[in-house]
Parts: structure tokens; sequence; C-alpha cells
């Protein structure tokens, strides 16, 4: 009976994540996904140590339903052969504002980073941002400051066109700061920073999907596009999962970094870390590495993307 009761939660689970039944509570559940990957490990140990091989094998399926479900997150893939400029990009939420402006600037300093896009951007932080001189470092700027979480912002060392703003009409009412960027020797590319609506409560889980759902799909037959922010989901998400088939490719997955959290704990809640901040970028652009930087007095972690776009 023990051996049951510790295989069939992982089976269960794991056929909700297949089968991408993520709805109601489940959504947030779903979002450790890793740690329940690894209990299956210890869960299919068990029960071959005690020799209770039909709960055993109801173990091993679930366990190598998860596994291949996420370990491929932790290995670097492929890359196709873009022989264009190579660009860095950061994304930062700044939880209201409050992530520490000097250590942002700091960042894009050290890293030489080429195009910055933030996240709950207020008026206090665009002021505390331009007094440390971010905009003589990335001069050419598309923002939405706004008080509270909803702002958004996007800032590059290119020039700018076709800029514009998008407003999620579902939940928080997240706003979406967007332009398309005029990278030298290379194709233009269209930067858009996200942030769809988080499922902190039940009564936001449609909110949620809602937003995610009307993401910009990518245009392989078209121009370049990236999507970088707080997705408010992971890769165990059906919807975010949806949006990759439209030919995009997460940069931290490409690279084997794909497990490293960018919320939970930094502020001090006891939550396990979760990757919910991504970089997703055309199919056609190569990854070259990601890292995940630290932000003081933000929950979220920045994400910074290496990449290098194909030959225009």
């Amino acid at each position: 009976m023990l051996c049951w009761l510790a295989a069939t939660p992982t089976a269960l689970w794991a056929a909700i994540r297949l089968l991408g039944l993520d709805r109601g509570p489940l959504v947030q559940a779903l979002a450790f996904t890793p740690y329940v990957a690894g209990v299956s490990v210890l869960v299919l140990a068990l029960t071959l140590a005690l020799r209770r091989w039909w709960p055993a094998a109801l173990a091993a399926l679930a366990a190598i339903a998860l596994l291949g479900a996420v370990a491929p997150r932790a290995l670097a893939s492929a890359q196709p052969a873009a022989g264009g400029p190579t660009v860095r990009l950061l994304t930062a939420n700044l939880l209201a504002g409050s992530g520490d402006a000097r250590t942002l600037v700091e960042l894009v300093r050290r890293h030489e980073v080429d195009v910055l896009v933030v996240q709950e951007f207020t008026p206090d932080a665009q002021a505390a941002l331009n007094q440390l001189g971010l905009v003589g470092l990335l001069p050419h700027r598309q923002l939405n400051p706004e008080i509270g979480t909803p702002g958004s912002g996007l800032y590059s060392r290119w020039p700018l066109t076709e800029v514009g703003l998008r407003r999620n009409l579902e939940g928080w009412g997240f706003t979406q700061a967007y332009a398309t960027v005029t990278v030298p020797g290379g194709p233009p590319v269209r930067v858009e920073s996200a942030h769809p609506s988080a499922p902190y409560a039940l009564d936001q889980v449609d909110a949620w999907r809602t937003d995610l759902t009307a993401q910009p799909p990518a245009t392989p037959d078209g121009g370049l596009r990236i999507l970088a922010g707080d997705f408010n989901a992971t890769l165990d998400h059906s919807p975010l999962r949806a949006l990759l088939r439209t030919g995009y490719v997460d940069a931290a997955d490409a690279t084997g970094r794909g497990l490293t959290g960018t919320w939970g704990p930094y502020d001090g809640d006891l939550i396990p870390p979760v990757t919910i901040d991504h970089v997703l970028v055309d199919r056609r652009i190569a990854v070259r590495s990601v890292r995940v930087l630290t932000l003081p007095n933000s929950d979220h972690r920045p994400v910074l993307a290496t990449i290098t776009l194909p030959t225009p």
C-alpha cells in the first residue's frame, strides 16, 4: 500500500503534464514539475528496493515521462548556423520599480548589453535609471512607466522603429513595450517585453491563459521576433509550449540552463525557485549563452542572453 501511495501521485502528475491538463490549482502546482521529477526517481528506488513490481512499473513510467520532459533543459542543443552580428539582451522584472537601479545599470555596463527590456517599470525607476546614466549606454527607448506593476520598457543601443505598446486586457493589465531594433550589419528584429498576467489565485487562471495565448507568435516565414520577460509560466505549462511551437526557442533551454530558477525566494518568500523569466527567440537565431544574474530588491532574477542573428 505504501508503494502504491507513493507511485500513484507521480504517475498522475506525469499524465497531467504530458496531456497539458493545467487547469485551476494545477497551474501553480505544475511550475514545480522539475522537483517532482526528482521525487519520482526516489519513488522508483523505493518500490524497487521493496520489490513491489507493479508499483515499480508505474513509478518507472512516471519517472521516464517526467525526466523526459525536464532533463533536456539541462542539455545544450545544436544551434543554427547564424553568421550575423551578436546581440546581448537582458530582461529584468523590477518588482513595482523597487529593483536596485544602480545594480541594473552596472549589469548593463559590465555585460555590454545591447537591448534591455524591463517589466513592472515605474516613473521612479525611470528617473533613477536616467540619473545613473542608463540613457547614455542605451540611448534609444520605448518606455511606458506606470505606478505599480503594469509598466514596461525597452532600451536599445541601436535605433528603434515601429515602436508601440500592447496592454494585456485581462488580469493585472500588464503592458508590453515593443519595437523593431535596427542592428548594424544584421536583419531588423522585433523585440517585445513580455508580461502576461500571473495565475496567483484561482480566479486569475483564465486571465493568465488568455494573456499567454495572446502573445505574438513567431513568424518563421517573415521577420525575426524576440519575446523576453516575465511570462509567469514555465516550460511545463501548455500555453507557453504552444507559443514555442509557433517557431520560438527558449534561450535557456537551448543552452542547457533551462532549470535555473528565476523567481521564488529572492525577496524572502519560502518558495523553491522556478523558471518563469524567459528569452524566446526565432528558431533562425543562434543562442550562444544564457546567464541568470542577481538584482537586489526584486523577487526575480535578470536573464542575460547572448545571441547571433542570421545573415541578412
